[in-house]
């Protein structure tokens, strides 16, 4: 029976903070602490643990609470086109500007969860006839999340944005759910990489990162932001979510010419 776990010392919370980072390489401290604290007393609670440190030893011997653990951190909710009308900008404005460089595009979802961005992508790179000729890849955290995006099945309501003619062209009913056709699939790279300690490739043409910083302390989205720049060759452009507007973007070397993309400077 649980015992009234409402106040814990901090030092619970922070040891707890020590054994993740140690033992995984996250490193929750530069995640938003109300937040993410909130979180996971909810998940730890849940589960019957009074503790954080009884929590982390029960993550060890238990893959799936550990599992639990990283969809609980890392919020995966998604739907593809969400925000329809950036959509319509990255496929209006920004590819027709990234494509009169002649080469062949890069182009990074970074933070993909469960797949629906970087299938987003594929559309519109698909329906402009680029698809083939393009590097997409896409990165997550959480192992559980890379393996539905590979699989390419989705409820219904996840494509509740998506226009009509583009649902048509690139997705097949599969008994109460949609597949993400073949041609899609085989065009995304999946693969696990940790935003705040990965070194970046170079050279992406796009990098689209939305509605994940939010998590993040103002240090560590500074931080991420001069890595995201670094990442982007000039001209290059940054795609960020609709709550996530960079105050001050010269600081990164960027400049907005649309409401919540940045051009990399040079």
């Amino acid at each position: 029976m649980l015992t009234n776990d409402a106040v814990q010392p901090d030092s619970d919370y922070t040891g707890f903070i020590k054994k993740v980072k140690d033992s995984t390489g996250i490193d929750l401290a530069q995640y938003k602490e109300a937040q993410m604290k909130r979180r996971l007393t909810t998940l730890r609670t849940k589960n019957g643990f009074n503790t954080f440190s009884a929590f982390f030893e029960a993550m060890l011997k238990d893959k799936s609470l550990f599992y639990e653990f990283l969809d609980r951190m890392t919020i995966n909710v998604s739907e593809f086109w969400r925000n329809p009308n950036r959509w319509e900008v990255l496929r209006d404005s920004i590819l027709p500007q990234l494509q009169k460089s002649g080469k062949n595009l890069k182009v990074w979802s970074a933070a993909c969860s469960t797949g629906e961005e970087p299938y987003t992508i594929a559309t519109i790179l698909a329906d402009k006839n680029i698809l083939s000729s393009t590097t997409l890849h896409a990165t997550d955290i959480d192992d559980g999340a890379l393996e539905k995006a590979k699989k390419g099945l989705y409820l219904e309501r996840s494509l509740k944005d998506v226009p009509a003619d583009v649902a048509k062209r690139h997705f097949t009913p599969n008994g109460h759910m949609f597949a993400v056709n073949d041609n899609l699939k085989k065009a995304v790279q999946f693969r696990k990489g940790n935003l705040l300690t990965d070194t970046f490739e170079t050279g992406y043409d796009l990098i689209v990162c939305r509605n994940v910083m939010i998590y993040f302390t103002e240090e560590a989205k500074s931080m991420l932001y001069h890595k995201f720049a670094a990442s982007l060759r000039p001209g290059g452009v940054l795609f960020v979510g609709s709550t996530e507007q960079i105050f001050s973007p010269a600081q990164y070397g960027f400049d907005s010419s649309e409401t919540f993309f940045y051009h990399k400077n040079g």
